[in-house]
């Protein structure tokens, strides 16, 4: 794989920072290394999503769901009460992870359900009234005829 550096870009422009971390960011993450554990990104809407997470033989209790400017943090830790158990094999994956999602502007969490060793995290776009399109009405004023003159300009 290649390996960019983005150093010009940060040299030759202002105020586009959000976009060379976002590729600093695509670009450095080792891919190989977050597979655990799995999930699914689904478009439930125009402006909505939903992130389901597969959490087998995690209870409430020992997820965690966090938002952090922008950061979207999905923790997991197994409380140790298996230690009196012997298992001849083990293959259930109860080992802790942190699962971190960036968000777009204005997107926030509306809800999480945790169903059937899934964790559902909603999430939606909320564009403020002040940054939607708006129409702009357009004033029309009746055309003035250039033959005609004034009678206070005449006299």
């Amino acid at each position: 794989m290649r390996n960019f550096d983005l150093t010009p870009l940060y040299r030759a422009t202002v105020g586009f920072d959000q976009i060379a971390e976002l590729m600093d960011r695509a670009l450095a993450s080792d891919v190989g290394s977050q597979t655990y554990p799995p999930y699914n990104i689904e478009k439930t809407d125009d402006d909505a999503w939903r992130i389901s997470i597969a959490v087998a033989g995690f209870s409430d209790r020992d997820l965690s769901i966090e938002v952090n400017d922008r950061n979207l943090v999905v923790t997991g830790r197994k409380a140790d009460d298996d230690k009196s158990r012997k298992y001849l094999h083990r293959g259930i994956a109860t080992r802790a992870f942190d699962r971190r999602f960036h968000l777009a502007d204005h997107v926030r969490v509306t809800g999480a359900s945790h169903v059937d060793g899934m964790l559902h995290i909603d999430l939606v776009r909320e564009v403020p009234e002040a940054l939607k399109p708006r129409r702009i009405a357009i004033e029309t004023t009746a055309p003035r005829d250039a033959d005609v003159l004034d009678a206070k300009s005449v006299n």
